[in-house]
C-alpha cells in the first residue's frame, strides 16, 4: 500500500501547474485622510472660534461654525475638518496661529 500511495502522490507532482493570470491592472493605495481637530480652553470666545472656522475652514457656513464651537465647548473637541494631510496642515496651523488650542493632527 505504501507504495501505491507514493505512486499516487508522484504522479499529481508531475500534473502541470496552472500559473494565475496577471490581470495588469495597478492597484492603487490611497493616502489617508486626516482630522483637524479644535479643543476646548478657558480664554477663546465662542465668537472668536465660529470666525476663525469661517475664516480658515473652506465652505464652512455660519451655521455649522456655531454648531461647530458649540460641540468644543460641551463636548470638549469637535473634528473641524478632515482630508488630505496637506490641506489639513495648513488649516491645523491656521487656526493655532489665530490662537485655538489644537489637537496633535491624527490619521482618521
Amino acid at each position: 500500500m505504501v507504495t501505491k500511495l507514493s505512486a499516487n502522490i508522484y504522479g499529481m507532482a508531475n500534473a502541470p501547474t496552472i500559473a494565475p493570470e496577471r490581470s495588469g491592472q495597478v492597484t492603487r493605495k490611497t493616502y489617508p485622510n486626516f482630522k483637524v481637530i479644535v479643543l476646548n480652553d478657558d480664554f477663546n470666545t465662542f465668537g472668536h472660534v465660529a470666525e476663525c472656522l469661517m475664516k480658515y475652514i473652506p465652505g464652512m457656513t455660519s451655521d455649522h461654525a456655531w454648531e461647530l464651537t458649540n460641540q468644543i465647548h460641551h463636548e470638549g473637541q469637535a473634528i473641524v475638518w478632515v482630508g488630505p494631510q496637506e490641506p489639513a496642515e495648513l488649516y491645523h496651523q491656521q487656526l493655532r496661529r489665530a490662537g485655538l488650542t489644537m489637537a496633535p493632527l491624527e490619521a482618521a
